[in-house]
């Protein structure tokens, strides 16, 4: 590369995406990336116009993503592109990802990693055989506050964890579900096109890769109990975990999207024999630090008393909120550390490792519930 930058390919991410925004300004935020070419949309006068809008060569802007990996695989090695980002629904990020992996592009995908466990697994086969970059962008592991909590609990400040709780609650699906026609009409419902799951894929994915990232440890066993609320309507809503940890602690993973009215509202507490930790989405710039016998701390990003971790990703001095964008542009300078093969800290971004326990945490909660409420190992 003659800039050193990483080319970077979109597949979806159109000027009609809602998600396509977040990527494309995180992708240029640390100046690691240049954006050459993709397919933006499945519709060509959207696909075309979001290329002008960037300014691409209109040469590199594909009809599908077939033809890109042919014609892109071909090109000179200081021309293609080096990295794909995938931000399509469900059903298409197993052989999108697996044609680009198949040919020798580092793959950056939105979650889930796939519509099954089996397609997630081929998928890290085919990564590990070519040696390449797989990151599935749980967003939220980016911000400051959180590698900070991580790096405490690791560092065993809060003591032996003893009880767990992650929750996301969005209502956006509840002005959908009322309505037989919206409700089978809206692809977030569709099994063809999300997979066995809605709110288990979409949001409590989220909530069970949190907590085992900021715990340092995997969830081993759980139960669930989905709700779907219409009996014509195939896919979760509204969902309840009890989870227990590899060390034998107890707690819960809840996701739904009929919280009537909330917004993104992701949390998380982990409580520990000498103190507890709890972060909100929607106020990240929080990190609370409660023990029995002081005064509740607040900690907050930009500070030195933050790990070197959450340091590295604080852009802005002390007092300015670190926000969305800010999260997912630190996992792309992760990725593009990993794929200039730089020193590389555990945490900086979500691997596929991630993805694959992200798919066996959906099948296994949907088979929990399928079969009475059953408690179920996770093996991955």
């Amino acid at each position: 590369m003659s800039n050193n930058k990483i080319k970077l390919g979109f597949v979806g991410g159109g000027n009609d995406s809602l998600i396509g925004v977040l990527h494309k300004v995180a992708a240029v935020m640390f100046d690691q990336y240049e954006i050459v070419g993709g397919v933006f949309s499945s519709n060509q006068d959207i696909n075309k116009s979001t290329a002008i809008d960037l300014g691409l060569d209109l040469s590199r802007v594909y009809n599908n993503y077939e033809e890109m990996a042919e014609v892109e695989s071909g090109l000179d090695a200081n021309t293609k592109i080096e990295a794909v980002c995938i931000l399509t629904p469900n059903f298409l990020h197993f052989p999108m990802a697996k044609i680009f992996l198949q040919n020798g592009f580092h793959v950056i995908c939105e979650k889930p990693l796939s519509i099954s466990l089996k397609e997630a697994l081929e998928l890290k086969e085919i990564k590990q055989s070519k040696n390449l970059v797989f990151a599935v962008t749980h967003t939220y592991t980016g911000y400051p506050m959180i590698r900070q909590m991580t790096r405490m609990i690791s560092e065993n400040i809060i003591g032996d964890i003893q009880r767990v709780d992650s929750t996301y609650f969005q209502g956006w699906i509840n002005d959908i579900i009322h309505d037989k026609d919206k409700r089978s009409s809206t692809w977030r419902l569709n099994p063809d096109v999300s997979g066995i799951s809605s709110c288990l894929a979409d949001i409590g994915t989220h909530a069970f890769n949190m907590l085992e990232l900021v715990c340092g440890m995997k969830v081993k066993k759980i139960l669930a109990d989905l709700n779907n609320l219409y009996d014509d309507n195939p896919l979760d809503i509204d969902v309840s975990v009890l989870v227990r940890m590899e060390n034998g602690c107890k707690g819960t993973i809840r996701s739904t999207q009929i919280a009537t009215g909330l917004e993104n509202n992701l949390n998380i507490s982990v409580y520990g024999s000498k103190g507890s930790l709890s972060w909100e989405q929607e106020n990240p710039n929080y990190l609370y630090y409660h023990t029995s016998n002081k005064p509740l701390q607040v900690l907050k990003p930009g500070h030195l008393y933050n790990s070197d971790l959450s340091l590295d990703g604080t852009k802005l001095p002390a007092g300015h909120p670190e926000g969305i964008f800010d999260a997912m542009g630190n996992i792309y300078r992760g990725v593009a550390r990993a794929i200039k093969d730089e020193k590389n800290e555990i945490g900086e971004f979500p691997t596929i490792d991630e993805g694959v326990r992200g798919m066996e945490f959906i099948e296994k909660a949907v088979e929990s519930n399928k079969n009475g409420n059953i408690w179920m190992e996770l093996d991955s």
